[in-house]
């Protein structure tokens, strides 16, 4: 399956919140869609669930517009939205229902997800005894037991410890390997940079970049190295000013001319103690900072 954003506008009263937004999304691909707040990732977010229509423009599927009675979309949301004192069975099964599911087929899904996360023995309680970590996995059923086609995660590792967002994770490498179309929204760069092969960064409502997040950081300009050494200093007096701190414990390299790279590397294996070289390519959040303006 191809999702396709094509040239969607989209205004509230005077102000215009897209402004011929595009971008593609692949299925057995997650997709990271980014920006600020207010840039206008929930307005498109949105625009695909079908809440309100786009002014102009296209979302379409397979190039076609979609079929909401044939295609299924999950949606985790950033502000969560179940009911604190209702039975957990009782209403992810209703959630369920909603989307479709005979009652018995959404039974069935909902106790194998609460098996799949280790929730199986909150099914009698209330929402609100639960830890915020377990709420949001609760809330994570209702955006997979009806087996969507396109999942849409907002903030989805928001308020889980490592073991959680381990677990998490597993079910996101899941839906991905069956096919699905898993769209990812958050501020977390390090999560996206996991998982998405392509992104698009919106800024005051425009696509700022998208593309394939590998080609995106091969285009930046291949004229700095990392290097890892057990001894740094001796680097750090030769190289002078054209060696910086990094992350890490690493230094940064400056080369004159991106066409150094394979003197330099030879020099530094040859003349000194090298744990590691290999070429500097940004961060994620590097490039966020770059094209929204703001720090994640």
């Amino acid at each position: 399956m191809i999702l396709e954003f094509k040239n969607i506008h989209k205004s509230f009263g005077d102000k215009k919140v897209l402004k011929d937004v595009s971008f593609t999304a692949e299925s057995g691909k997650a997709f990271g869609l980014l920006g600020r707040n207010g840039a206008g990732k929930t307005t498109s977010i949105r625009i695909l669930m079908n809440v309100f229509p786009a002014d102009s423009g296209q979302v379409l599927l397979d190039g076609k517009p979609i079929d909401y009675k044939k295609v299924g979309l999950g949606y985790l949301p950033e502000e969560r939205g179940l009911y604190p004192k209702k039975q957990i069975m009782e209403q992810l099964v209703y959630f369920a229902e909603l989307k479709g599911m005979g009652r018995r087929a959404a039974a069935d899904s909902v106790d194998r997800w609460l098996e799949r996360l280790g929730m199986r023995e909150y099914r009698t309680k209330r929402l609100d005894t639960l830890s915020k970590g377990n709420q949001q996995k609760i809330q994570l059923i209702t955006a997979l037991a009806h087996d969507p086609d396109i999942v849409i995660l907002d903030e989805p590792f928001s308020g889980l410890d490592p073991v959680n967002a381990m677990l998490l994770k597993d079910v996101v490498k899941e839906q991905i390997a069956k096919g699905k179309i898993v769209l990812f929204s958050s501020h977390q760069m390090s999560y996206i940079e996991e998982f998405c092969d392509s992104i698009a960064v919106i800024h005051e409502g425009k696509v700022a970049l998208s593309g394939d997040l590998r080609d995106i950081k091969r285009n930046y300009v291949r004229d700095r190295l990392v290097v890892r050494a057990a001894d740094p200093q001796p680097i750090r007096a030769d190289f002078g000013a054209a060696c910086t701190e990094g992350g890490d414990g690493a230094l940064i390299l400056q080369m004159r001319d991106p066409a150094e790279k394979q003197t330099v590397m030879k020099r530094l294996v040859e003349q000194y103690d090298i744990d590691g070289v290999k070429v500097f390519e940004p961060s994620l959040n590097d490039i966020f900072v770059e094209y929204a303006g703001e720090q994640a």
